[in-house]
């Protein structure tokens, strides 16, 4: 059975759940304004099946619509950012999941501010992040959560080069995860199809990949 988070966030971060056939050219308000991180993400889509909803903002409907009619997406996906209002932006793919049974992992990390000593930069988006430090407390890896609606929050991770190989970023995945679903919203994770590292992550932290897919325009 589909779960009911997963449900209301497609339908609220998207506006419209991805059903019936086809590509789905739909208007949100939620486009048109910052994301969680205060940047715009004017399109995002989410492929279920035969079934693709693309979130675009309410004035960009009509040219996407025209952009997109009787064409394959290889054919128009460049040229998404300049319908939306913003060719600077670029395109991106990825793989989307969702977890409602993390794996018993062990935790690995704990809950901080995001200033540390050799946090990357990418950290400093979140208010809290969960992460491990090595004994001298410097960052070895690290978790975001990118709250995009109350329904569904996506997992960003990242490990340090000198840590990579131990499984601290599958245990931070799944610690986080539990978080999420502890708060009462579905954890979802998102990668580019060809990271293979990041599917490993995934699969291993209870994200299986079900062939649902993601592209939208995002900041570089």
């Amino acid at each position: 059975m589909l779960d009911r988070r997963l449900f209301l966030h497609l339908a609220t971060w998207l506006g419209q759940w991805p059903a019936g056939p086809g590509l789905h050219v739909v208007r949100s308000w939620r486009r048109a304004r910052p994301a969680w991180d205060g940047r715009p993400r004017p399109a995002v889509a989410v492929s279920v099946g035969g079934s693709t909803v693309l979130s675009v903002p309410p004035r960009r409907v009509e040219e996407v619509q025209a952009l997109v009619r009787g064409r394959p997406l290889d054919a128009w996906l460049t040229a998404l950012p300049a319908a939306v209002g913003v060719p600077e932006l670029t395109t991106n793919r990825g793989v989307f999941r969702w977890c409602t049974d993390p794996a018993p992992l062990p935790d690995a990390g704990e809950w901080l501010p995001p200033a540390m000593p050799g946090a990357p930069p990418w950290l400093g988006l979140f208010p809290e992040v969960l992460v491990v430090r090595d004994a001298d407390g410097a960052y070895l890896a690290g978790v975001g959560i990118k709250r995009h609606d109350v329904y569904g929050h996506e997992l960003a991770v990242g490990t340090s080069p000198a840590a990579q190989g131990r499984g601290l970023a599958r245990r931070l995945v799944a610690q986080a995860a539990r978080r999420v679903l502890a708060e009462g919203a579905i954890p979802t994770y998102v990668h580019h199809p060809d990271n293979r590292a990041s599917a490993r992550v995934a699969e291993a932290a209870g994200f299986p990949d079900r062939g649902w897919t993601s592209f939208g325009v995002f900041p570089h």
